[in-house]
Formats: structure tokens, sequence, C-alpha cells
């Protein structure tokens, strides 16, 4: 589990293939003294294991199924990556819930200037943007972000320079990709309401209507 809180920007040093997957070897900026093999790092928001220490750096290896759903297959030796290692119990929750479970690729539409943070409008498949709503959460590259608008096919969120500086979601343009992990609270809320309706409703509809609203406090 993270928060979306980037700990720092890392640097991709070696780059191997090993059977389908890919081995990744990372210089983080912070020490490693209290890491050990098996723990929990999200990369660009993907959550991945470490599977070795090598001094000041660590290695992690990537599936099939991570590099079919996220932009890490197309690292290379020397690209940046945002970083943060797994929650403590103990630690200020400042982001939301992230899992490092990355639904889909978006892509960076649209970049500018407002006063002295950035805007950035994102695209994503229509299948994400049910998880969508203004205000809501949404991590980009690991970057717990909030929603300012959004539609079937986009949102956009704010950077502000503080992000800008600690992460590296200014150093993308118009075209690149990044990964999204949408709020795990709406998927969850939307599976309830499924599994609810298909024992009321055996028609085949969702079973969602204003009296089943109304039932669990919604409305009037």
């Amino acid at each position: 589990m993270f928060t979306g809180i980037v700990e720092g920007i890392g640097q991709v040093r070696e780059i191997s293939r090993v059977g389908g997957d890919v081995r990744l070897i990372i210089q983080p900026p912070f020490p490693l003294s209290d890491s050990r093999v098996g723990d929990s790092i999200a990369v660009d928001g993907a959550c991945l294991t470490l599977t070795e220490l090598k001094g000041e750096m660590f290695s992690a290896d990537v599936s099939m199924e991570t590099l079919s759903r996220t932009t890490l297959g197309r690292l290379k030796p020397g690209d940046e990556v945002n970083l943060e290692r797994a929650l403590r119990l103990s630690d200020r929750l400042g982001g939301h819930l992230v899992l490092g479970h990355v639904d889909g690729v978006g892509k960076i539409l649209e970049r500018k200037p407002e006063r002295r943070s950035w805007c950035l409008r994102i695209g994503i498949d229509k299948a994400l943007s049910r998880y969508t709503i203004e205000k809501g959460s949404i991590a980009v590259d690991g970057i717990s972000l909030t929603i300012n608008r959004c539609q079937e096919t986009w949102f956009e969120v704010n950077i502000i320079p503080q992000t800008g500086r600690e992460t590296t979601l200014l150093k993308k343009t118009a075209g690149d990709p990044v990964n999204i992990e949408t709020d795990l609270i709406g998927k969850y809320v939307e599976k309830f309401f499924k599994s609810e309706g298909a024992s009321r409703d055996t028609s085949g509809g969702s079973g969602i209507d204003e009296n089943m609203l109304k039932e669990f406090g919604f409305g009037e």
C-alpha cells in the first residue's frame, strides 16, 4: 500500500531480459539501509518487489503482465522514475490509498501554465473514465493528484511547483505515456452494487435504481 507521495526520483541503471520478464536495476535518491529483499516499492506507480540490494542500488523484476499494463517496458538505462516505498502504519497518509496496481496507460494531451502551476490534460480509455470524478483522487505515474475536470476520454490535474520539483511529471510533454491508477474506493463501490444488483435482478440489468440507492442511504 502506498500514498502517492513520491519520495524521490531514481535513475534506471541497467535493464535485462529474464525470459519474458524484465529486470530493472535502479539507483534511488534515498539510502536503502532500512530496506530488505521482499519489500514493495512503487516505480512510476507500479508496485514491484525488491529482489536484490546492491550497495546504493536495488533490482526488481517486472512481469509480462505488468509490462503489458504500464509504461515500464518503455524504460531505458538513464531514464528517471518516481519512487515510493511502501506505507508504514505509523506514517501520515498525505495523498490517498494507492495499491500500485496500474489500471492502464494514459497519454498527456496538453500541458499549459496556470500562474505558478501547470495544468495537464491526460487522455484515458473510456473504460477508466467511470472511476474519475471532479475533486476525486487519481495516481499518475505514482503521484497522488486531484482531478479538476473530467470528461469521457480525459481528465485534468494541476501540478504545483513542489510536485513538479519532486517528481518526473513536468519533464514529460504532450504525447508522452503515463501510468494511471484510479481510486480503489470507486471500484469496490461498483462491484458492491453489481453484486447486490445481481441478487435482486435476474433480468440481466444492473439492479441499481432509485429505490435501491435510497435503501443504502442515498437521497431522501
